[in-house]
């Protein structure tokens, strides 16, 4: 199957299952903040994985093995050579198609209803010349609430070739935002809650954002009732009153270490706008040099 949609429904999925082109991909990773402030404690979901899954499906480690090792901070984007050899391991290749999913949203004991960590892994996908990848709209927690088949046997494929070429024009650094701060043909929206973005947190070294930036919350698109993400209309309107639909811009999109700004880069995708970057390292290396700008919301 070729040109599959961005974000695909529990239904499509199941009717899929058996296709022998599909690798099914569970990104699951968990973050919690803690109680007293201060970074978030972020671990693998592999553990989860082995408790239940979707029938097929293989554990993609974000955290251990599709990130830097040596980068100062974590799921910093790996070297390409990296990625390609695990991905390849895991079954993608040229003549496959990918969905990926994740099995928690966003927050432990505060869930946000966004598949960002699956939308993390589809980044990395297209970064590296992938296309063919949807994400399971409503994730793992619709597939089980839907009565769907879980099972708790590993999943494999066979090894495969990918020869996708890196796209350098999806992935924002430091100075590329810098630059952008003074740039009119730039939005560089901040991902991240309200509180987050007027500088009422303490997560980050410091706190703020970025000066010029305008907040989209991600986890604003989808109904916490079904689930699913709202209908484009709705999606709409949170991006086209910020100026980020506008096709003559470029949009940046970033958060606290390039997790959720993946899913505010999918639903712009998804909108029809393709001149998006994601700053990987947001507000995490931001935050870390003194000399870079901050600005606040006084109230």
């Amino acid at each position: 199957m070729s040109n599959v949609p961005l974000i695909v429904t529990t239904e499509w999925l199941a009717k899929r299952l058996d296709d022998p082109k599909l690798r099914l991909l569970d990104a699951t990773t968990f973050l919690k903040q803690p109680e007293n402030g201060g970074y978030y404690d972020v671990w693998s979901g592999k553990e989860a994985y082995e408790k239940g899954h979707i029938p097929g499906a293989v554990y993609a480690d974000l955290l251990e093995e599709l990130s830097d090792p040596d980068a100062p901070y974590k799921f910093t984007v790996p070297p390409r050579e990296l990625f390609v050899n695990k991905i390849s391991d895991l079954g993608v290749g040229d003549d496959t198609y990918v969905v990926v999913y994740d099995q928690g949203f966003a927050t432990v004991g505060a869930p946000i209803i966004a598949s960002d960590w699956a939308s993390r892994l589809a980044w990395q996908l297209n970064y590296e010349g992938f296309d063919n990848v949807a994400v399971l709209d409503g994730g793992f927690p619709k597939w089980q609430e839907e009565g769907r088949p879980v099972t708790t046997e590993t999943g494999s494929y066979p090894k495969a070739t990918f020869t996708g070429k890196r796209r350098p024009e999806f992935l924002a650094t430091k100075e590329d935002v810098k630059n952008a701060i003074n740039d009119e043909n730039v939005i560089l929206v901040n991902s991240l809650t309200e509180a987050d973005f007027n500088g009422e947190t303490d997560t980050y070294a410091r706190s703020g954002h970025i000066p010029g930036s305008v907040n989209v919350f991600f986890g604003d698109f989808s109904n916490p009732e079904t689930k699913e993400l709202y209908d484009d209309e709705a999606l709409r309107e949170s991006f086209e009153k910020v100026g980020a639909l506008d096709p003559n811009k470029k949009v940046i999109t970033y958060c606290g270490s390039g997790i959720a700004a993946t899913w505010n880069a999918l639903i712009l995708n998804k909108l029809g706008q393709h001149n998006v970057a994601m700053y990987d390292g947001s507000m995490t290396e931001w935050t870390a040099d003194p000399a870079l700008p901050l600005d606040k919301v006084e109230k």
